[in-house]
């Protein structure tokens, strides 16, 4: 079993300022925004526990809030796929 590596994003065009991400052996084990929308954030977070990464990415990319062109979900994908081409921080 490997490491829980925890990353950091800053989401872009959204209401969240913050957002951490646990994985592990390629499953999300933890996630936590900062700002936003939090009882939908606390939820989304809650049902992307034990997803792989693909499956969220695969799920929450693209999502439009307000006609913004992104989301946090969005964000949340596009976080999940800088990590997987290891241009993230690691916290």
């Amino acid at each position: 079993m490997g490491e829980e590596e925890i990353i950091q994003y800053q989401p872009q065009g959204t209401c969240s300022k913050m957002l951490g991400v646990g994985i592990q052996d390629g499953k999300i084990t933890r996630a936590e925004f900062l700002g936003g929308c939090q009882g939908n954030l606390t939820g989304i977070c809650n049902l992307i526990k034990g997803m792989s990464v693909d499956e969220v990415i695969e799920r929450l990319q693209g999502i439009n809030c307000g006609g913004k062109g992104t989301s946090c979900p969005d964000q949340l994908a596009q976080c999940l796929i800088q990590y997987k081409n290891k241009n993230y921080v690691k916290q």
